[in-house]
Order: C-alpha cells, then sequence, then structure tokens
C-alpha cells in the first residue's frame, strides 16, 4: 500500500494485529496494494494540529497468489456484496429491539 497518501490508514491493536486500508475504499487489493493508477493519490502533505505517532505499522501479510489473478478481489466484492444485502435487516432488527427497550423502560418508572 502508499503508505505516502493521505488516504491511507493503519491502526494496529494490542494484540499486535494491523489493519491498512484506505479510507476512500478504493483499494480492492488492501492490505497489499493500492492500485497503480489510482485516481483519488494524493501524497501526504503536512497535517496542522495534529499528534502523531511513529509511523511504525505492522507488516502487510504475504500477498495471496489470487492478487494477481483477482480471484481475491472477487471473493472480497461478494462477501461486501452479501453484507450489503442483509445490513437493513439487521439495522431494521437493531432499531426495534431499540424501542422494545424504551417501552419496558417506560413501563417500570409508572
Amino acid at each position: 500500500m502508499r503508505t505516502d497518501c493521505k488516504h491511507f490508514e493503519s491502526r494496529t491493536y494490542k494484540t499486535g494485529d494491523t489493519v491498512r486500508s484506505c479510507k476512500l475504499g478504493l483499494a480492492p487489493d488492501a492490505p497489499w496494494r493500492c492500485p497503480t493508477d489510482c485516481q483519488k493519490f494524493e501524497r501526504r502533505s503536512m497535517d496542522v494540529g495534529w499528534t502523531h505517532g511513529t509511523m511504525v505499522t505492522g507488516a502487510a501479510p504475504e500477498a495471496p497468489k489470487s492478487l494477481d489473478d483477482g480471484s481475491a478481489a472477487a471473493i472480497l466484492s461478494e462477501a461486501e456484496s452479501i453484507i450489503n444485502a442483509i445490513a437493513p435487516e439487521v439495522v431494521s432488527e437493531l432499531e426495534q429491539g431499540k424501542s422494545k427497550k424504551f417501552k419496558r423502560k417506560k413501563k417500570r418508572k409508572k
């Protein structure tokens, strides 16, 4: 990944796991690489007012062989489609659960 792009982000967790991604979601081959001709690439310049830690990110996992033939991106795209398909149902269930909890709390206060 292009760590010098202002849209690159990396987060390392206490477990040592590292997430490397594009904030714009334009790197289908993340965490291994960005598109060669990415139209949104902007070199990271200066960030006024930010406090920066060290720019040490965990190493990206070894790139799978399926990265070059496009099958890795196809699997990730399919997984994203599945999640997007069920998202409205999940949100609806969560909202219904919240309204039920709110009604229960109101009844107890009487």
